[in-house]
């Protein structure tokens, strides 16, 4: 009964509103008011603020937006860091340019990479093949990538001499690649029927199963040429001792610090760290390379300035009388130059 009391109410409570909204609106002197403001006004204890007070201007809130969106992008403790970078840039692109239109770059000769033609013929004279291990890394490693451009040269001189080069890889794509790289080679030497697919073999995922069957190949076929160029682990001295066993000559490559002093040790020639990433450019002698690599160099002769530079500041800092200057420069070239905290 309550509830049909109280829907039957509901069009009497309207239609009395209505009625006193007119009579307002019908008495002289006084404003009209809506329904919206009797229920505010009779609603005195809650206050609602405007829209003004609650929101603050679009012009204040767009420019906070861009200061938040510019101090994510760029910070300026590090802006002489990204001129330090450019400066690199610019150096790579002006010694290339300058490479391509005809200026000599000099590249100081790297022994190991001289005593290719040397090892591929000596093994031709002999008539044993040659051995040229790629690592045990996927293409994704630089160190991969650099030793596959070595073994262009390598199978280039070997196609030349028409001499065998047995290429055991560790992984499916590096096989891939590796008979594209010594097919062209073939090609470019102009013995395109030496190549064979069964050069190039892939063998297993596994390190020390890779190893085995390497090391096994060596004993059975000695190699009078073994290169090993690329990313080595605990393998490096397994493979180099095995080699040096049969007596064949042997030149190294890799930029993992750990294993380069196996590598000195049973190698007769090694390439030591960035000497392996420069291979390329002094094989190939193509300009853009070899400008390439000259503004790399601008760029750690500038890193070495700045270390020497700061280890002069930090020496000079600990004497006495010679005023705050070596301080002031210090701070500037740890805290403004290289972005310390």
């Amino acid at each position: 009964m309550m509830w049909v009391l109280a829907i039957c109410s509901l069009p009497l409570t309207a239609i009395s509103q209505a009625s006193e909204t007119i009579a307002l609106q019908e008495t002289p002197g006084v404003p009209s008011t809506t329904q919206s403001d009797v229920q505010f006004e009779s609603s005195s204890d809650v206050v609602t603020p405007s829209a003004e007070m609650a929101t603050p201007p679009a012009n204040e809130a767009a420019d906070n937006l861009l200061e938040d969106t510019a101090s994510k992008l760029f910070s300026e403790k590090r802006f002489w860091s990204l001129i330090l970078v450019l400066a690199v840039c610019f150096s790579v692109l002006i010694c290339t340019f300058r490479a391509r239109m005809g200026a000599k770059v000099y590249v100081r000769p790297i022994a190991g990479l001289k005593a290719i033609e040397e090892a591929v013929g000596r093994a031709t004279e002999m008539g044993r093949p040659v051995l040229f291990v790629p690592g045990i890394m996927d293409l994704n490693e630089l160190q991969t990538v650099a030793g596959l451009s070595v073994l262009s040269s390598v199978a280039k001189e070997s196609a030349a001499y028409e001499n065998n080069v047995h290429v055991p890889t560790a992984r499916s794509l590096v096989m891939t690649a590796a008979r594209e790289v010594v097919q062209a080679a073939c090609i470019e030497a102009g013995k395109p029927d030496v190549y064979n697919d069964d050069s190039v073999r892939y063998i297993t995922d596994e390190q020390f199963a890779y190893v085995a069957e390497v090391c096994g190949w060596t004993q059975r076929e000695k190699p009078a040429a073994c290169f090993y160029m690329g990313q080595f682990f605990a393998e490096s001295l397994l493979l180099a001792e095995n080699g040096n066993s049969v007596g064949a000559i042997q030149i190294a490559g890799t930029a993992e610090s750990s294993q380069l002093p196996f590598f000195v040790a049973s190698c007769d020639y090694t390439l030591l760290g960035e000497e392996l990433f420069a291979a390329s450019a002094y094989l190939s002698g193509e300009p853009q390379q070899l400008g390439s690599l000259q503004g790399q160099d601008l760029g750690k002769a500038l890193a070495v300035t700045l270390l020497l530079a700061g280890c002069l500041l930090i020496t000079l800092v600990q004497f006495e009388g010679l005023g705050p200057y070596p301080q002031i420069a210090y701070d500037v070239l740890y805290h403004q130059i290289l972005g310390r905290d």
